[in-house]
């Protein structure tokens, strides 16, 4: 191996790098807060669309707004953290996204509900590349369990969802997102904690992380994109599932509001689980494996959520999240080796423009709701996780190994 190489995968002090746990659990602590945050968005869609006499166009417009105020600023976020960090500013961030909770709360038209919403995503996409930088360096080697803990607390608040609008927003109706401006507050200050240490570890960094060339950039370039391609197409079927099957199984199935909030959360709860398990699958099977795995896997649960009613839609959703988003923290991971000393960056690829263009998928979705109906929604994205074919044109884990020796 080269002496330039070295340094990527290898620790400042030539030693294997210590996983810090504390760091790791206040990090994916916020995460949870954070995505909470968002997750306050699709827990009031059925109450706005109600106040508001929305269509399911402009429903979709609002998921879409959060997510592309996030997602594309996120990699933007990425790549300038990875020319120079600024560990201080997701503190401000979060504080953003509790000044935008306060003004959805109050919003008494459309365009409010936009620009509230517009806040939030900005605050998410400052939020996450730092912390991911903040994850992976209290990881140390074991990089899959530490991103597993990081990425579980996100995925743990977005499941939120759907026991908000049961627990708050039935009983509070809108004025109840007043009340998350403490919860970014709380964020904002665990994250200033974690962010004075992590400037304390900056400066035995900073030889690791200066050093930046690696080979096979063209093969690089290319499973990369085919990576963002497919994490974004299973962002689709995620978004549509956490968005619209709660109207699905109300306005199809004759669902009870809160027996179909129920069945959302058990969704986003299951991927949560998923996601934790997955780092640990993946040192056992391999990444790229992994990712196969829960995508086809999922598939012969998938296509029958259109069908399934009663107390089959428990089981089959739930494991269809557990399942799908095993891989969740993996594909960070693997962008991470495919892009070695680019943590920000394949953090705003992975974490916001791939899972944020779920935020485009709802707009079409919400679309073809209005003009066909919700069942043929419901039933295309049940087909969405057939693109995890296309994870067998990815480099194997040992190939992308073999590209950093060389």
């Amino acid at each position: 191996m080269s002496a330039t190489s070295t340094p990527i995968h290898a620790s400042p002090t030539g030693q294997a790098a210590p996983t810090v746990y504390r760091m790791l659990f206040a990090i994916s602590i916020v995460h949870l807060l954070n995505d909470s945050l968002q997750s306050v968005i699709p827990a009031l869609l059925p109450i706005l669309e109600k106040n508001l006499a929305l269509s399911f166009t402009q429903v979709g417009l609002i998921l879409l707004v959060m997510n592309l105020t996030s997602s594309i600023l996120q990699p933007v976020v990425g790549y300038l953290s990875d020319r120079k960090s600024r560990p201080f500013l997701p503190p401000l961030a979060l504080l953003v996204s509790g000044l935008g909770m306060l003004a959805l709360a109050f919003a008494g038209n459309y365009y409010l509900v936009l620009m509230a919403v517009a806040c939030v995503g900005i605050g998410s996409a400052v939020f996450h590349p730092e912390a991911s930088r903040f994850a992976h360096q209290a990881s140390g080697v074991r990089r899959g369990l530490g991103q597993s803990i990081f990425q579980v607390g996100g995925n743990a608040g977005q499941a939120l969802a759907p026991l908000m609008t049961i627990l708050i927003f039935a009983n509070l109706g809108q004025a109840g997102a007043q009340w998350f401006l403490w919860p970014a507050i709380l964020a904002s200050g665990v994250l200033l904690y974690v962010a004075l240490w992590y400037r304390g570890q900056q400066r035995l960094k900073k030889a690791a992380t200066a050093v930046a060339a690696y080979s096979h950039r063209k093969q690089r370039f290319i499973a990369l994109g085919l990576l963002v391609l497919i994490v974004s197409v299973r962002s689709w079927m995620n978004a549509g599932f956490q968005s619209f099957y709660q109207f699905y199984l109300m306005y199809v199935k004759g669902v009870e509001y809160s027996h179909a909030q129920i069945v959302v959360f058990g969704f986003l709860m299951a991927g949560a689980i998923g996601t934790f398990l997955g780092g640990p699958l993946s040192d056992r099977f391999g990444k790229r494996n992994l990712l196969i795995i829960s995508t086809l896997g999922a598939v012969p649960l998938t296509i029958l959520t259109p069908y399934v009613s009663g107390i089959w839609v428990y089981p089959v959703l739930f494991l269809s999240g557990l399942i799908m988003l095993s891989s969740f923290s993996v594909t960070v991971v693997y962008a991470q080796e495919l892009l070695p000393g680019r943590i920000g960056t394949v953090s705003g690829l992975i974490t916001g423009l791939a899972f944020g263009m779920g935020g485009a998928g709802s707009l079409v979705f919400g679309s073809l709701a209005d003009t066909f109906d919700l069942t043929f929604v419901i039933t295309l994205c049940s087909l969405l996780p057939l693109i995890g074919v296309l994870g067998f044109f990815l480099p194997k884990d040992q190939t992308v190994r073999d590209w950093a020796r060389s």
